[in-house]
């Protein structure tokens, strides 16, 4: 079996073993596993099992000076500070007069998508993605300002759904610009909760978000490609919502938070999604041993890996504040699964 294979597999939920992983390190920590292990060789043995592309440049970032940038929609953007955060938003008001709304020509990238035709064409033993970054939701608030936005849902509902057609729109666009490359799948971000909820509510969820989701799901499938959608924090108040209108994977799938456990969640819909994620980036992986991480790697593995329709990853790539031992233990645990 291809390493595709394997991950196909888990979403026609099929057991496999091993089962299927992705892994990534964000800040320093790749750098301090090559000085543990004395050269970067380790790197070889994660399994290439999923590869993203990208046709699309949905996050613009053009620099302002050093500590700022705007985005594709006029945005302006702090970005010497961790995490990046919005300044002022390009829609003042709850108005679209005066504001030209971006046309589709102004993300897509022909350049790209020459080289990810390429990588799909040398990395056919992976499952291939084609990624289309942030979503409906994170884009409204974008636009208006994260504050402003919430107020839009609640006081300003025709102005909201206006914005929120017109996003869907632009990413139809999206999705007809990509899915015409080889790729397995196509996936969305849009982080839909907090650690406490779903952060417009589970009922304006349903009512600004689901219809519009629901239409990029059908053009998702009708061209032939399996849906993903990455959102952190707890939104088990809808996934039964998120399995209606389509979805075959959500990714994340963050531990800490409120309705998130993924052996709960496995029990409730693991016939009918695939989770992928699952090991704790903010408990797990920074605050416990070495031995805890490998145990709980074996746990995912057997209790999520049942059956099928699991995907083995941390909830996020492996942060900075990652011990380098516990790096290590995450990579040895997903690498050699029957120790």
């Amino acid at each position: 079996m291809q390493p595709r294979d394997f991950v196909l597999e888990q979403i026609d939920h099929r057991e496999t073993r091993p089962v299927p992983f992705t892994l990534g390190f964000e800040g320093d920590v790749a750098e301090r596993v090559d000085r543990h292990y004395g050269s970067p060789d380790w790197r070889q043995r994660l399994t290439p099992y999923i590869v993203s592309v990208a046709a699309v440049e949905t996050d613009i970032r053009t620099p302002l000076d050093d500590g700022h940038h705007r985005d594709g929609y006029g945005g302006v953007w702090r970005t010497d500070r961790r995490p990046w955060h919005l300044e002022r938003p390009p829609l003042a008001r709850p108005s679209f007069d005066g504001y030209e709304f971006p046309r589709p020509e102004v993300f897509l990238r022909p350049e790209w998508k020459a080289t990810a035709l390429r990588t799909c064409e040398e990395r056919r033993e992976s499952f291939l993605i084609g990624s289309l970054g942030w979503g409906l939701f994170e884009r409204s608030w974008n636009l208006r300002g994260f504050e402003n936005a919430l107020m839009d849902a609640a006081t300003e509902p025709d102005f909201y759904a206006e914005m929120l057609d017109r996003l869907a729109d632009l990413y139809l666009a999206f999705v007809r610009y990509t899915a015409d490359l080889p790729v397995d799948a196509i996936m969305f971000g849009d982080d839909w909760g907090d650690q406490r909820g779903v952060i417009l509510g589970p009922e304006r969820w349903r009512r600004f978000l689901k219809p519009r989701w629901a239409r990029l799901y059908q053009a998702v499938h009708d061209a032939g490609k399996l849906v993903i959608t990455h959102s952190c924090g707890s939104i088990e108040a809808i996934l039964p919502d998120i399995i209606e209108i389509g979805l075959d994977v959500l990714e994340s799938v963050q531990p800490e938070a409120a309705g998130m456990n993924p052996y709960g969640l496995k029990k409730r819909w693991g016939d009918q999604l695939t989770f992928w994620g699952g090991l704790g980036s903010q408990s797990t992986i920074p605050f416990g041993t070495p031995a805890a991480i490998r145990a709980e790697v074996r746990r995912l593995c057997r209790e999520m890996g049942r059956g099928g329709g699991y995907i083995l990853a941390p909830a996020k790539g492996l942060q900075p504040e990652t011990p380098t031992e516990n790096a290590v233990a995450v990579i040895e645990a997903f690498t050699n699964q029957d120790a």
